[in-house]
């Protein structure tokens, strides 16, 4: 089974003023003028760490990663002005020009998918592969299924804690009850239900308890802009049509690709992965067992990373 390539440090780093008052944090990890990549990160909202650093050869990639609108070092922290995935899918674009490359891998998971789904379908000519893990394509049936009902039945216990901000009468809406809270004016309310929304993924995405990362998730300033950011997609489908991003994968069916997937992905079943599977069949399609969401359950990771090895040549 492979694991990550050691610890590195980014060659560069900085700071990209893609308007809007935005200003996006970036880092170049590997080697200057290698193969180029890019790394999407998931939520929306929950930024990228050392350990996305290492999922790539350093010797063999020139690896950019940023904190996408909002969240990580990028700044106006929680903001959701300006911030879409439209306004995403332009700052990779703008990210691109600025490392001056024509042609990237781009590699996402989880949120990381949609928003590459979304610039591949858009930038077909600047994408050299993907690399996809824990499909999500913001489908209305995949937001009520994480949020509404279906992982509540798998975890009664932690759903009751991810409900416990919302007063009952409220609850027949939980993105929306939640959009009010996480909005609204009153700051302990806002960083209650923040830690409430980030607590439920972060307890929710890992096959068995990962307690290092609940604990990411409760803390005040994460949370904050993962619920805000995330609720604030959600509650717009990600200003897509809904099921968009599987209509349109014919789009990518000159793209070298992989789809890998968890069989027990509770925050995103595996019909989507396989959905998208049936839509784009050129790509090569991974349903891991004994797996959940996260990128770095072991049969998950070993397959990202013979996936990046496999398209450094």
């Amino acid at each position: 089974m492979r694991s990550l390539y050691p610890p590195i440090e980014p060659f560069a780093s900085g700071h990209l003023d893609v308007g809007d008052g935005h200003r996006i944090y970036w880092e170049r990890c590997g080697t200057p003028g290698a193969k180029p990549a890019v790394f999407l990160h998931g939520g929306p909202g929950g930024g990228f760490s050392p350990e996305h650093r290492r999922l790539v050869d350093p010797t063999r990639y020139d690896l950019l990663l940023f904190d996408q609108r909002g969240c990580g070092q990028s700044t106006p922290h929680a903001s959701l002005d300006a911030n879409t995935t439209w306004h995403l899918v332009a700052d990779i674009e703008r990210l691109r020009a600025m490392m001056g490359v024509g042609q990237w891998l781009v590699f996402g998971g989880s949120w990381g998918s949609t928003l590459a789904l979304a610039y591949a379908q858009t930038h077909r000519a600047q994408v050299s592969e993907l690399v996809l893990r824990g499909i999500f394509t913001i489908r209305q049936s995949e937001i009520d299924w994480y949020y509404q009902e279906g992982a509540s039945r798998i975890y009664p216990d932690k759903w009751e804690r991810f409900v416990g901000p919302v007063p009952e009468t409220e609850r027949g809406d939980l993105v929306a009850a939640y959009r009010q809270l996480l909005t609204g004016d009153d700051p302990a309310a806002r960083i209650a239900a923040a830690r409430a929304w980030s607590v439920w993924e972060g307890e929710t995405v890992r096959l068995l308890p990962d307690p290092a990362l609940s604990a990411v998730h409760d803390a005040d300033d994460f949370a904050l802009a993962f619920a805000r950011i995330e609720n604030h997609y959600f509650t717009h489908r990600g200003w897509l049509d809904d099921g968009q991003l599987i209509a349109n994968a014919a789009l990518l069916a000159d793209i070298p690709g992989v789809i890998i997937h968890g069989r027990y992905d509770m925050a995103c079943p595996a019909e989507t992965a396989w959905a998208l599977h049936k839509a784009w069949p050129q790509a090569r399609f991974e349903l891991i067992e004994g797996a959940g969401h996260a990128y770095n359950e072991p049969g998950i990771l070993d397959a990202l990373i013979r996936a990046t090895d496999g398209f450094a040549t």
